[in-house]
């Protein structure tokens, strides 16, 4: 299987998440080739700085003038996933690669409802005991309201040094309350070490089926994939369902390893630049023939589209759910000289098909709505998982 390096597809933040790919890359030259225009920017800004050193009332320091200047220029292009990150934020950003945190033990996303929703809360973790719930969703933080366009920066305020404590105010929307119930928590901040893989034998009808459920695609995953699938298949299971619902992705070298495990030779997805560059990842001949399906929901992105839509477009698997979350775009880090930094969307992804994945998603051979809204998926209630129930019920009839 070909490699082309360090990608990461989503940003990992235990404390909080966001669909925000991104790639590891060189440092880029902010200096050349400056035309007639740029020069003529550059002294426009001269001279507003120097309005406001002679008029501005109030104290303030230059690098906060400048990375306002600097975020508001990376802001204004559009892009939710392309920003600029000042030395200590980029430096936060950056400690979220190898699965171990200093958060809260939450991953959250932007929701259709404009909020920021918690997808998953981990076990063991501050905001479990705090007594935080998969899909409230998060109002403010230090009393501060955020929006579901100001995510990174209720990310950066969750955040923190272990030991201290955040204020979030969580919004708890149920079929008893629609209007949502208003509950404050104290969270302690601590160092956070997530477990991306469970799995389970379940015995059904004489078959043994194995359940995977993958939370992230951490840089950790993929020798926690190989140890605990290999106890599934120790077990001798006839069949496995795969869960990826609420994973917003991860690590591409990761996704693309598991690929490679239940795919023989081909194509597993493509990345397309703005010149036109291609870059093709490909599955070797070897694979585990295992019967499989996949389940998928809309917080399913990135990486997790990736291995659906290949697993989708190759025939390998069913796929079970609703519409993934439709996030089909590569991001790639900066780090500059001062120790901040730029994230910059570069290419785009498609599946083995040539489907776009970016604000489409990946849909599902077998549409099935999660009826149960109260279900956590952390808590393993298969009786109660209307999706799971399809996706067991699609598997059964193949191996039978």
């Amino acid at each position: 299987m070909k490699r082309f390096g360090k990608i990461i597809l989503a940003v990992v933040l235990v404390g909080a998440i966001g669909f925000a790919g991104f790639m590891l890359g060189s440092n880029v030259d902010l200096g050349h080739n400056m035309g007639a225009k740029d020069k003529e920017l550059i002294s426009e800004m001269d001279s507003l700085k120097g309005l406001i050193d002679k008029n501005f009332l109030f104290d303030y320091k230059d690098e906060d003038l400048y990375n306002g200047a600097l975020k508001g220029m990376f802001a204004n292009l559009g892009d939710p996933y392309t920003s600029y990150y000042p030395k200590d934020e980029y430096t936060k950003l950056m400690e979220n690669l190898d699965g171990r945190y200093k958060g809260i033990g939450v991953t959250v996303s932007a929701s259709k409802e404009g909020l920021i929703k918690v997808v998953q809360v981990f076990e063991d973790s501050p905001a479990k005991e705090a007594g935080m719930k998969a899909g409230d969703f998060i109002k403010s933080v230090e009393g501060t309201n955020f929006s579901a366009s100001e995510l990174e920066k209720a990310v950066s305020l969750i955040r923190g040094e272990p030991g201290t404590k955040v204020k979030i105010e969580v919004l708890r929307v149920s079929e008893k309350n629609p209007k949502g119930e208003e509950i404050p928590m104290l969270v302690e901040r601590r160092d956070v070490t997530v477990d991306t893989v469970y799995t389970k034998t379940l015995n059904l009808g004489g078959k043994n089926i194995g359940y995977l459920r993958l939370s992230a695609f951490d840089d950790i995953t993929w020798d926690d994939f190989k140890a605990q699938y290999s106890k599934l298949k120790n077990d001798d299971i006839d069949g496995l369902v795969l869960d990826l619902r609420n994973n917003p992705g991860g690590a591409l070298d990761v996704c693309l390893n598991i690929a490679d495990t239940f795919l023989d030779e081909g194509v597993i997805v493509t990345t397309e630049d703005k010149n036109g560059n291609v870059i093709t990842e490909k599955s070797d001949a070897n694979m585990d023939d295992i019967p499989m399906t996949v389940l998928i929901n809309e917080n399913s992105a990135s990486a997790s589209e990736i291995l659906a839509g290949a697993l989708k477009d190759r025939g390998r698997a069913k796929i079970v759910g609703t519409k993934s979350f439709g996030k089909g775009i590569v991001q790639k880090l900066f780090p500059l000289e001062n120790g901040a930094g730029a994230k910059i969307t570069i290419s785009e992804y498609k599946t083995p098909s040539g489907n776009k994945i970016n604000k489409i998603g990946v849909k599902p051979d077998l549409e099935v709505e999660n009826s149960n809204k109260d279900l956590d998926l952390s808590e393993n209630n298969f009786n109660k998982d209307p999706q799971f129930l399809k996706a067991l019920a699609e598997l059964l009839k193949e191996i039978k």
